[in-house]
């Protein structure tokens, strides 16, 4: 039975007399919805459900239960909601149905053939009762939204109600934060000026003085050109075109909520750490006493050790000196301005603060380590850094107990879930600055919600206002082209920076024109397109990219053992990327193994040669790393379950792997890879870790191998 995709159109007036019985008889769907959990269509819990409605409310509308079951189901494949128009449309992709069909024997109805007879104006008009549903507010455990489009077309979305408040949060908090920059999130002014006294730079233990308002203060006017320019001149030298990293920094710095968005290799983790040393040498020049309390995570711990890793290096390569320089030219302009003000005038805060920084100026090694150790290197976990409680869905930060902190940044913030999301925004101080960074196209989260793909969906045009491309121009030096300039952009929009130049490939390299391809809008009148788009890409020849058909078992075997090197010119050889850099050439499985037999430490005992062994293990892993295979399928033959094993008995017969069909299977052997599955924090393990399993001699018989 193959699956179905095409689009169709249902007539609006259908035949009742041939509706299936599940859309009018709730003991006919529970009979359905046992056949769809016993093929795996549809889970135990969607199920559970549609029985206690069922119980809780015997008068609900089948059609209202069934929508509650696919509501529930759509949860489990990383959908918030149900669309009741795009399940019309496609309902076969309303379950979880394997993707090359389901050839067992005795198959129950599909999605198509159950909905086949109901018409648009039919299914949400039976989506209300008084007990199940409501429009908004309330204790119901379903909601009904209905919106409209330009040209008045009704859509109607079905959410249990616990994920229409995660949604509902998030807009409230993200719409507070771009609201609070006031005029900024419209566009902002560059000439602003405080109308505090000048004691306003009198320390404080509210949250005003720890980032409460915008950064944008430092800006200054045409005749005193401000903190911010100056700092971003420092951090990001002269270029020849528009520098997307200065301007995400820009925004990112008057706004209490930014997004920084990029595909691989745009510098995302380059522009954060630079943010924040913007951020901390406006708030020093302020507050020299109070640098703000920045908090760096992920939502794994594979991304938080990724981060780790990376961000240490980068943070030393700051211009410190030139910026604590920066700092110390403004404090003497500052203190040549209130050579009026007596000291005896001044709080004892501001008596702090003005011989803190007369201490710093005593010597510039001070001042720039002063800097230096205000920017963070240590990454947490979003579960940490809430502080997770066992057994429960809850944190122990929340709105009534917010985190300690001025600025957070999320990295990867593509795989945090909705109610992640709403759980760490409701968890922050209002005054506190809020900055995701992650790829808007890749990596969406394991549970329901792409938080970052939605908030990101117009950014590829950015629709930034003419005010804020004014206030740009004179923040970067960089005016902004026509094309992103929008006067109906939205105030999201101008809290949001998509990076758009890759230094680890060309935009018209064969992986760049690829991504292009397959990112490009995959609206239904455009999604043929979009599909030669990708032909066309994978047929031109780049010397990066090749594209195999598996016509034959002989074909997966050449690529696992070799790598396929036959695909590109000259075996792969002599290539080199944009910027000149040798590209490796391909290769298989074979590699690393060889590398494992090959490296092997002669000494048998591992006792006294534990440092040889440790560098063998290294080696193999870096040599495994050069050439993996990913697969889009957990089940089936060309799924992960099924290409292990294949693999492996391919590998077995080039005498590469040795053991039974049932250790290649479900055994250890000697090269079999290992993916880490759980955080292990004493271990310093993560989820997503790769390791090979490795035979060491035993060391209490060394002829024997552990």
């Amino acid at each position: 039975m193959s699956r179905q995709h095409d689009t169709h159109t249902f007539d609006m007036f259908g035949d009742a007399d041939s509706a299936h019985p599940a859309l009018s008889s709730t003991p006919e769907l529970l009979a359905l919805c046992e056949r769809w959990v016993a093929r795996g269509w549809l889970r135990d819990l969607d199920r559970a459900l549609v029985r206690f409605l069922a119980s809780e409310a015997p008068d609900a509308p089948t059609l209202l239960l069934l929508a509650a079951a696919l509501a529930s189901h759509q949860l489990g494949r990383g959908h918030v909601c149900l669309d009741i128009n795009a399940t019309l449309n496609a309902p076969d992709f309303a379950l979880s149905l394997p993707p090359e069909g389901d050839d067992l024997t005795d198959p129950p109805p599909l999605p198509s053939d159950v909905l086949a007879t109901l018409t648009l104006s039919e299914w949400p008009a039976a989506l209300h009762h008084p007990l199940l549903t409501s429009e908004g507010p309330g204790n119901t455990p379903l909601v009904v939204v209905t919106t409209h489009s330009a040209s008045g077309t009704p859509s109607t979305r079905l959410y249990l109600r616990r994920y229409w408040q995660y949604e509902q949060s998030l807009h409230q908090h993200i719409a507070a934060r771009l609201e609070a920059t006031g005029t900024e999130s419209q566009g902002g002014r560059l000439n602003h000026q405080t109308t505090e006294p000048t004691t306003s730079h009198t320390a404080s233990t509210g949250s005003e003085s720890k980032g409460g308002r915008p950064i944008h203060w430092a800006t200054g006017d045409a005749s005193h050109p401000g903190l911010l320019p100056q700092a971003l001149n420092i951090l990001f030298k002269q270029s020849n075109g528009l520098d997307w990293q200065k301007t995400a920094c820009a925004l990112a710095a008057r706004s209490r909520f930014g997004i920084i968005t990029g595909g691989p290799g745009t510098g995302k983790t380059t522009t954060v750490v630079r943010l924040l040393a913007l951020l901390q040498t406006l708030q020093l020049a302020q507050h020299p006493s109070q640098p703000l309390r920045i908090r760096l995570a992920a939502p794994t711990g594979k991304a938080a050790a990724r981060l780790n890793d990376s961000i240490a290096g980068q943070v030393a390569k700051l211009p410190f000196t030139d910026l604590t320089t920066l700092l110390q030219g403004a404090k003497r302009e500052d203190a040549e301005g209130d050579k009026a003000m007596q000291d005896e005038a001044l709080s004892e805060g501001a008596l702090k603060e003005k011989a803190l920084w007369e201490a710093a100026l005593a010597g510039d090694d001070s001042a720039t380590k002063q800097l230096k150790a205000t920017i963070p290197t240590e990454v947490t976990t979003l579960h940490r850094l809430l502080g997770a409680r066992p057994d429960t869905r809850h944190f122990r930060h929340s709105a009534a107990n917010p985190l300690a902190l001025d600025v957070l940044v999320i990295d990867e913030a593509s795989m945090v879930d909705i109610e992640m999301m709403a759980a760490t925004l409701s968890a922050l101080p209002a005054h506190a600055q809020c900055i995701l960074l992650g790829d808007k196209d890749q990596l969406a989260s394991v549970e329901a919600g792409s938080v970052l793909g939605d908030l990101c969906r117009r950014a590829d045009a950015a629709h930034y206002t003419p005010a804020t491309a004014d206030w740009l121009a004179r923040a970067t030096g960089q005016p902004l082209p026509a094309e992103f300039i929008d006067p109906a952009g939205q105030p999201l929009d101008q809290a949001i920076t998509m990076l758009r130049v890759s230094h680890r490939f060309n935009e018209h390299s064969g992986i760049g024109q690829l991504a292009k391809a397959i990112n490009q809008p995959g609206h239904a009148q455009s999604e043929r397109e979009k599909q030669q788009s990708v032909s066309a890409v994978l047929r031109h020849g780049y010397p990066d990219v090749h594209h195999l058909v598996m016509s034959d078992d002989a074909a997966l075997d050449k690529l696992v053992i070799h790598g396929s090197p036959s695909g590109f010119a000259g075996n792969g050889e002599g290539r080199t990327d944009h910027q000149g850099q040798p590209i490796a050439p391909p290769t298989g499985y074979r590699h690393y193994l060889n590398v494992l037999q090959a490296q092997r430490p002669r000494d048998e005992s591992f006792e006294k040669n534990q440092t040889a062994f440790d560098a063998w293990a290294s080696e193999v892993l870096s040599a495994y790393s050069h050439f993996q295979l990913l697969c889009a399928l957990r089940k089936g033959p060309w799924g992960v379950e099924g290409l292990n094993q294949r693999i492996a008995s391919t590998l077995r017969s080039e005498k590469l792997l040795f053991g039974s069909d049932y250790t290649l299977e479900k055994g250890w052997y000697e090269g079999r890879p290992v993916l880490v599955t759980q955080n292990d924090y004493g271990l310093k393990r993560m989820n997503g870790d790769i390791g090979i399993t490795l035979a060491v001699p035993d060391p209490r018989n060394p002829q024997q191998k552990l």
